[in-house]
């Protein structure tokens, strides 16, 4: 005779009943901590790159209005456009954040575009009749504002990263990534010294 392998119902009682005592017993001893922690720190990279987009998207129409004034400033205006070309050939997705050799790759070329920006905005210095051009003007603003949201993310993703990786290495939420969390990993953080970093100078 065929057997049911269901639960009597009261013990099925007692399981429904331990099972809602349990969660919120998991969430105070910080079992939510480290999956919590780690999407805000995807949530804040997302913005990283974000920004980084934008400043990308600004670069050609920077470029041209630049090349309309200042054409032979080639050598400049080139080493923009390969910079830019380097800069977004490589994506660190939230999925490789524990890759610190694909950040250290990312870091070096979004450092050498910032660069290669800064020496274009200091060669327009020369041109007065550029400086003055309103399509300049506006894309000198939109930079400026973006270089500054670049700086925001950077620091919001750098904080989130602390919060995150401090999860992983202290009591109580370090017990949950031995017994459940096993495959989290710590986040790359940004590394690139202040030096090699520092905004372009758009204001003149």
């Amino acid at each position: 005779m065929h057997q049911s392998t269901c639960l009597p119902a009261p013990r099925r009682a007692f399981s429904v009943i331990a099972l809602f005592l349990l969660v919120p017993l998991l969430s105070a001893c910080g079992f939510n901590t480290i999956p919590t922690n780690e999407e805000r720190a995807k949530a804040a990279w997302s913005e990283v790159l974000n920004q980084y987009q934008r400043r990308a998207d600004l670069i050609p129409n920077l470029v041209e209005t630049v090349k309309g004034y200042a054409a032979q400033e080639k050598d400049v205006l080139t080493s923009v456009v390969e910079a830019r070309a380097k800069a977004t050939s490589v994506q660190v997705t939230p999925e490789t954040l524990t890759d610190p050799n694909a950040m250290k790759v990312f870091q070096e070329n979004q450092a050498q575009l910032t660069g290669a920006l800064s020496r274009l905005l200091a060669v327009v210095e020369n041109y007065p009749d550029l400086k003055s051009n309103q399509n300049f003007l506006a894309l000198q603003s939109q930079l400026e504002g973006t270089e500054n949201r670049i700086a925001v993310s950077r620091r919001d993703y750098i904080e989130a990263v602390r919060v995150y990786n401090t999860s992983l290495r202290t009591m109580p939420t370090m017990i949950w990534k031995w017994i459940w969390f096993t495959g989290n990993e710590p986040y790359q953080t940004f590394t690139i010294e202040d030096s090699a970093k520092q905004t372009p100078q758009v204001k003149f």
